[in-house]
């Protein structure tokens, strides 16, 4: 705060008084040079950032978007003095004798306050950028982790026992016996400690972890470059591409765990795979997690059949017979309700920092147009009628939403179309398609009536007596 305060007052404290005096009732003529390259260079430093996502496909990764839209949206707030005036003055010259008078005193005023102008059209631009780039990330990671499950199941149907604890013994064997199942494998997942090292120091993670039997490739699909699931038994483990990547527990190499009844081992990598989104960073032999869980017992076993409805029919007879066994698809629910619930809690924080952002922004909005009542009531003074004066404010509105909300979108195509890219395989991410047209209606709201209500207000006051009010 202090220090932003002492740039602000730096150049103003070296002038004259009276061109200080005189510059308090408008702005300087040309925006700061030095200012408008930081900015520039700030919004093309967040073009080099938003590459992250193409090299790391994982949900950090994918969070650098967000940081690299609100990095752009700093540069615009730093270099929007001098883009507004430049596209005011572009506009202005553009226009027809025969433009109506509202309009020229809107663009006009856009171009001889382009500072003031800019101070509102940049947190409105940040709201946008934030909202677009924090929601979509996090609906992308989602929408890329169920296309990594969907399509990495082979298995269509799994059997689990909760009320047992695990599946009872048995009941693998007969499974495999019944008519029209081609597989059947057991699976269970757990969570562990990854020991590593990261700059030199030591560093731990707690993950969760798959647990395969060496045939699990029958059921699954890990998407395996290099090594073999075949070679998943003894004390052995499976890592994602990535995490070999970033911790160098590649093929061969050894990693140190923490099993989840605090037991530590020494695995040895034997496949690396890239649905790390999907299968979690890590997968655990059978025969390694065999003894450090609650009950010993598989937690599950992935079914995969020839898929004709016999062969589903036949494996809910057996759970039916069998009392404690349920069977249910593989299919991803498509009702939202296996949406971890820490993504809507990020959603109600960013509600939360929104309308924070907005209240800031529409106190901004609404203190500038009462500070401009002088200026009104010169208008109403020299011939120019109070629909006129609304006219003119409801223009400058628009050209603050439009304004706003382009900034906003050019922001974020870059940073949005290299996650959709890296995550996906396509330059445009997934998410909600109300998002867009909430948050433009949003923003034009906020601009219309932050700057109509002064308004109005400002003409019940005549002019003579604004003029004398200090």
């Amino acid at each position: 705060m202090r220090l932003s305060a002492r740039c602000a007052a730096w150049r103003t404290s070296r002038m004259p008084a009276t061109e200080a005096v005189a510059e308090s009732r408008s702005e300087p003529r040309a925006p700061s040079r030095g200012r408008t390259t930081a900015g520039g260079l700030l919004i093309l430093g967040a073009c080099a950032l938003s590459v992250v996502p193409l090299l790391s496909r994982t949900v950090l990764g994918a969070s650098v978007t967000s940081i690299a839209g609100i990095l752009a949206a700093i540069g615009l707030a730093m270099s929007g003095p001098a883009l507004v005036r430049s596209a005011g003055e572009a506009v202005v010259r553009r226009l027809r004798p025969e433009t109506a008078a509202p309009t020229w005193l809107a663009l006009s005023h856009v171009r001889a306050y382009a500072l003031r102008l800019s101070g509102v059209v940049g947190p409105l631009a940040m709201g946008v950028v934030f909202v677009l780039t924090y929601v979509l990330a996090q609906s992308t990671v989602q929408a890329a982790t169920a296309e990594d499950t969907r399509t990495g199941t082979l298995a269509q149907y799994e059997l689990t026992a909760p009320s047992l604890g695990g599946l009872p013994e048995g009941a693998l064997s007969a499974v495999r016996d019944l008519p029209g199942v081609r597989a059947a494998e057991p699976a269970g997942t757990t969570t562990v400690v990854w020991e590593y090292e990261e700059l030199g120091e030591p560093a731990v993670e707690s993950v969760s972890a798959m647990i395969l039997a060496p045939g699990a490739r029958d059921v699954v699909d890990l998407g395996v470059t290099d090594g073999d699931l075949d070679r998943l038994t003894g004390a052995t483990v499976a890592v994602s591409g990535e995490a070999a990547r970033t911790r160098g527990d590649g093929l061969g190499e050894r990693v140190r765990l923490v099993l989840g009844d605090g037991a530590r081992v020494d695995a040895r990598v034997v496949a690396v795979y890239e649905r790390g989104l999907g299968f979690g960073p890590v997968v655990l032999s059978r025969e390694l997690a065999a003894g450090h869980t609650t009950t010993g017992l598989d937690r599950r076993a992935l079914v995969r059949t020839d898929g004709t409805r016999e062969a589903g029919r036949a494996l809910a007879a057996l759970a039916a017979d069998r009392p404690g066994l349920a069977v249910a698809s593989t299919a991803p629910d498509a009702t939202g309700a296996d949406t971890p619930p820490e993504v809507w809690i990020n959603l109600a924080v960013v509600v939360v920092l929104l309308g924070y952002l907005l209240l800031s922004i529409a106190n901004k909005l609404v203190a500038a147009t009462a500070q401009r009542r002088t200026e009104i009531a010169a208008l109403r003074l020299v011939g120019t009628t109070p629909r006129q004066i609304r006219a003119m404010m409801r223009r400058e509105a628009a050209v603050i939403a439009a304004a706003a909300l382009v900034s906003g979108l050019l922001l974020s195509a870059v940073p949005l179309a290299l996650l959709g890219q890296g995550f996906l395989g396509r330059p445009w991410p997934a998410g909600p398609a109300w998002l867009l047209p909430a948050v433009a209606a949003t923003v034009v709201l906020t601009s219309y009536l932050t700057i109509e209500l002064p308004t109005r207000h400002a003409l019940r006051t005549p002019p003579a007596d604004a003029l004398r009010t200090p």
